[in-house]
């Protein structure tokens, strides 16, 4: 599946959450398995029509791990990996990492029973996800500076 106007090898945007929540031990990041390989990542998205970068972040969060709480509009950082297509092309992605302090973890979301989510230490986290720019996101992560 090729999306509509876009060459092969151009990259594309995409929106992240980076849930969060503070503990008496330390900050705990929430990771999920995504459903092609099972690796461990952070809820992420393409742009929504009439969304801000952040609200389309929270809005995947939701989607994919059943969270809701506060976003920040200040962006954590960026970070490059290669999309899989169903149809096997891959599609250059540069995705914007918005945090969002967890309030709530819903039972019922859109995509509950298809991933396993896992509450980890910042340093637990840095070490499952692949992403090099990701995982320097999540180990300088300080909630102070942001929401």
């Amino acid at each position: 599946m090729r999306l509509q106007g876009v060459p092969k090898r151009e990259s594309r945007s995409q929106f992240a959450a980076l849930p969060f929540r503070r503990k008496k031990s330390g900050t705990e990041i929430l990771l999920l398995t995504s459903l092609d390989t099972g690796r461990w990542i952070i809820p992420k998205g393409w742009p929504m029509h009439d969304m801000t970068p952040a609200a389309a972040a929270a809005r995947e969060a939701w989607e994919e791990a059943g969270v809701t709480g506060v976003v920040s509009e200040h962006c954590a950082g960026f970070y490059s990996y290669n999309k899989r297509m169903p149809d096997g092309d891959q599609i250059p992605c540069i995705v914007a990492v918005f945090p969002l302090e967890v309030r709530k973890l819903q039972k019922d979301f859109p995509e509950a029973g298809q991933r396993k989510l896992r509450w980890v230490s910042q340093r637990k986290a840095t070490a499952r996800v692949n992403e090099p720019d990701l995982q320097k996101i999540i180990r300088n992560f300080d909630p102070r500076l942001y929401v």
